[in-house]
């Protein structure tokens, strides 16, 4: 399994303030919004490979 992180080709600090505003306008606490924020800033793709027998 090989999980790959890069960021993605928008402006992080334009989509890190972005996702606070929304945590505000949300009242969403700490703990739920910075995950929420780092998976729309971060691509994250998860493979699984499968051995060759």
């Amino acid at each position: 399994m090989t999980v790959d992180i890069c960021p993605r080709d928008l402006p992080i600090a334009l989509i890190g303030a972005g996702g606070g505003a929304l945590a505000l306008w949300a009242q969403a606490p700490v703990e739920i919004a910075i995950p929420v924020v780092l998976l729309i800033v971060l691509d994250v793709r998860v493979r699984r490979m499968r051995r060759s027998t």
